[in-house]
């Protein structure tokens, strides 16, 4: 495989482009390419994978273990969380599987204690996620008619709303939309693009890149027909910015994007770990929820390094299938190499 892979290009506007655009003349794009090795990045390739056991799937036992493994982390990294300019902190969550296999509230209760305990305000922690018709469902936002969009007086951010994508925050991607696919159509303000343009497009979450000290990542794990492993990456790439049907269903270029979005620096920058529970993984099937295909294990995963996490989990995927007399998976290897490529961690080898 070739190393020629460079980190994607994003596009921003200027804000004299801005003043340009507003009043009826030219719109110009800014493209900023970054290379590997450019700018902080809060991944850590290489990172451990810290891991400590549940011993039920109560409020308490997870309190106590997010808690030990938040010190975990700050002995590996040398500082401790807190508050900083911005004092906000984002929880990108996972409902795509629906309510039988989202993020386990109890794990997003913990988070935030743990969160609080270091100074941060309750007000400042918002949960983030892509469709609220899921986040209903799965419990995070109550029925409709019933008042905001919060979660226990935490604010929800709901992607597909089009509040939180911009125009000038976007990754590009000459991948057409896949036909028969509903990608939701944004208008913002005095912006409007040609539909052969806007289908290149697949907009950030601006809330994650500019409004945070940092973002965690909280994902559910399933296969993935394409991917191989939906988790880390995939939560925050695919189900996590607009128009990304079109890279879920291709081996090789969906692999690529997933990568090239996860290694843009204002994503990566602040996105400081992913921790995931193994209350419920699922190894076929995926991403739509598929009970007689879930494993489950009293435990959770922290890693600031979501190559090595995807790697443990893929494998432990497969050794699921294995156990059921199913094929093993392996596109998830192309994830997991272009990923490795563009520095966003390390591939976990299987212990002897």
């Amino acid at each position: 495989m070739s190393s020629a892979i460079h980190r994607p290009t994003i596009f921003r506007v200027s804000s004299s482009v801005k003043r340009t655009a507003a009043s009826g003349r030219f719109l110009f794009l800014l493209a900023i390419s970054f290379f590997i090795g450019e700018g902080a990045s809060a991944v850590t390739p290489g990172a451990s994978i810290h891991e400590e056991s549940l011993h039920s799937f109560t409020e308490e036992s997870y309190r106590t273990a997010v808690e030990n493994l938040f010190l975990a982390f700050e002995e590996e990294q040398k500082k401790v969380l807190e508050p900083g300019e911005k004092g906000k902190v984002g929880l990108k969550i996972s409902t795509i599987s629906g309510p039988g296999l989202s993020t386990p509230q109890p794990l997003v209760r913990a988070v935030i204690s743990s969160l609080v305990s270091r100074g941060f305000d309750r007000r400042d922690l918002f949960l983030i996620d892509l469709n609220e018709h899921r986040l209903r469902r799965s419990g995070f936002l109550p029925p409709l008619g019933v008042g905001e969009r919060q979660f226990e007086g935490h604010p929800v951010y709901v992607l597909e709303s089009g509040d939180f994508y911009d125009p000038i925050w976007f990754y590009d991607s000459p991948l057409p939309p896949r036909r028969g696919s509903v990608d939701i159509e944004y208008n913002f303000g005095e912006f409007r693009f040609e539909r052969s343009e806007e289908s290149r497009r697949s907009y950030l979450p601006v809330p994650l890149m500019l409004e945070v000290d940092f973002w965690i990542n909280l994902p559910t794990y399933t296969d993935h027909p394409a991917l191989g492993v939906n988790g880390a990456l995939v939560n925050a790439t695919l189900w996590n910015a607009s128009n990304t049907s079109r890279f879920a269903h291709s081996e090789r270029s969906g692999a690529a994007a997933v990568a090239e979005m996860a290694a843009i620096p204002e994503l990566e920058e602040k996105w400081l770990f992913s921790i995931v529970s193994l209350e419920r993984f699922q190894v076929a099937g995926g991403p739509a929820f598929r009970s007689y295909y879930t494993d489950s294990q009293p435990a959770i995963l922290l890693s600031a390094d979501p190559v090595a996490l995807d790697s443990r989990m893929y494998r432990m995927i497969n050794e699921g299938r294995e156990r059921r007399g199913l094929s093993k998976l392996t596109n998830g290897e192309n994830l997991l190499e272009y990923a490795k490529q563009l520095n966003l961690g390390e591939i976990e080898e299987e212990k002897e």
